[in-house]
C-alpha cells in the first residue's frame, strides 16, 4: 500500500516540476513567492533563495519536493493570504513570457497558479472549518 502524501495548500505539475529541475540546476536551491499583483501580475515568482527577501509578513503555503531539485518553499504575503486561504494552489508552467523577475521568463515560459476550493477535510485540518459532529 503507498504511503499517504502528507496534506499540502501547494502542488506543482510535471511540467513545472521539469522547469524546476532545470532551474535548480543553474541556480541552485529555489523558492517561490506568489506575487500580490503591481508590475509582475499575480504570479508565482521563483527565485534562487537568498535572492527575495521573506519577512514576517509573509505566510509559509507549503514546501513542493520535486525529484532532482532541492525541496522548494512556497510563500504568499499574510494579506493576500486571508484572501486566498480557503484554495489550494497547483504552480503550473505555460507559454510566454511573463512580466517581473521570475526565473522561467528567459526561458519563454512563465509560472501560473491554477487554484480549486479546499475539500471539506482539508478545511478541518487547516483549523478552517470545526469538524464534523461524531
Amino acid at each position: 500500500m503507498p504511503e499517504p502524501t502528507a496534506l499540502s495548500r501547494v502542488d506543482v505539475t510535471a511540467a513545472a516540476a521539469d522547469m524546476l529541475r532545470q532551474l535548480s540546476g543553474t541556480h541552485g536551491q529555489l523558492m517561490f513567492h506568489q506575487s500580490g499583483g503591481c508590475c509582475d501580475g499575480s504570479s508565482p515568482m521563483c527565485y534562487p533563495v537568498g535572492m527575495f527577501r521573506v519577512g514576517s509578513s509573509d505566510v509559509l503555503l507549503g514546501t513542493l519536493q520535486v525529484e532532482g531539485a532541492y525541496p522548494i518553499e512556497v510563500y504568499m504575503s499574510r494579506s493576500q493570504f486571508e484572501y486566498w486561504k480557503n484554495t489550494h494552489l497547483t504552480i503550473d508552467l505555460v507559454d510566454g513570457r511573463g512580466s517581473g523577475f521570475s526565473l522561467e521568463a528567459p526561458e519563454g515560459k512563465r509560472f501560473l497558479i491554477r487554484s480549486r476550493m479546499l475539500t471539506d477535510d482539508e478545511l478541518v485540518a487547516f483549523d478552517l472549518a470545526p469538524a464534523a459532529p461524531a
